[in-house]
């Protein structure tokens, strides 16, 4: 693609690490909104039996100092390291398999500029492919950031990362570490697609205009682009999938749905909307801002 690999192709050795390094980049400098989404997400756990009680987080802003101030400000970095387990392998193969898959789908001999519904499939596919690799690393990742939740008094179930990929398996089975598969491989696929193929068209779109060139300011036009169209696209499967990591009572996806649906409204499926704006939204910046940079650097 025109925005991901240009003529001057990298291996897709080189891609991988590319984007592995830009994901994992992004995810430490914007970790903390995405906990700030996964507990306003997980919201309706802190009040039930307290119908006359507040909710206790409002907005982003005020569930980050909410967190900061009650658990300290290093629980807002809570799941890092699986969250960079995560990028490592999910980051760099979605966008490492995506060019390849793209041009298979097209044709090698194929001339002028891919069909949106070309990128959209490519970007479904490898989406889709990559989390069910990385499934493991996310749902640690969603259970140490859910921790803060628990009443007080009640002990931490996971000391660290290590800790919970262990005591997921020992108590739940090794097939725990890939709960919430449905809507995770449903949530990445379209959000995989929402981002990259939008990022690849609006990039390709705003070159055509006459006075932009392929530089900082297009890739921030398309990255910021990337992530609104993601958002709006996945929010409801992300908060299904953030529910059904966070709480394992929930039975299936569909018994998720169902109930999140029938006991909070349709709206509840864009509870966290903002916050997982101001997450994806700066986290396709930063990505894609390093990953060209990066590329660069092999093009050399």
């Amino acid at each position: 693609m025109a925005d991901l690999s240009p003529r001057s192709e990298i291996s897709f050795l080189q891609t991988f690490l590319c984007s592995a390094f830009a994901a994992c980049f992004a995810e430490f400098c914007t970790i903390p909104l995405d906990t700030a989404k996964v507990r306003l997400q997980l919201q309706k756990k802190a009040v039930v039996g307290d119908a006359a009680g507040a909710p206790k987080y409002r907005g982003l802003l005020g569930t980050m100092a909410t967190i900061a101030r009650e658990e300290g400000l290093a629980a807002l970095w809570n799941g890092i390291i699986p969250g960079l387990q995560r990028q490592c392998i999910y980051g760099g193969l979605r966008i490492g398999l995506y060019d390849p898959v793209k041009l298979f789908l097209v044709g090698s001999a194929f001339v002028g500029d891919i069909p949106i519904y070309h990128k959209v499939l490519a970007a479904l596919l490898t989406g889709a492919l990559a989390i069910v690799v990385a499934n493991p690393t996310d749902l640690v990742k969603v259970r140490l950031q859910a921790e803060g939740k628990l009443p007080a008094g009640v002990p931490r179930r996971y000391s660290g990362a290590k800790d919970a990929y262990f005591t997921i398996v020992r108590q739940e089975g090794l097939g725990a570490l890939w709960t919430g598969l449905g809507p995770n491989v449903a949530r990445n696929a379209i959000i995989n697609a929402a981002e990259l193929a939008s990022y690849d068209q609006v990039k390709e779109t705003v070159l055509k205009i006459p006075g932009f060139t392929d530089n900082i300011f297009t890739h921030l036009l398309a990255g910021l682009g990337a992530g609104f169209f993601a958002v709006s696209i996945g929010s409801p499967v992300d908060v299904v999938k953030s529910r059904m990591m966070g709480d394992p009572t929930y039975k299936n996806t569909i018994d998720c749905f169902v109930k999140t649906l029938k006991y909070e409204g349709f709206l509840a499926f864009y509870k966290g909307f903002l916050p997982n704006f101001g997450r994806l939204g700066s986290w396709n910046v930063l990505m894609f801002l390093m990953l060209e940079q990066a590329k660069s650097v092999f093009r050399v």
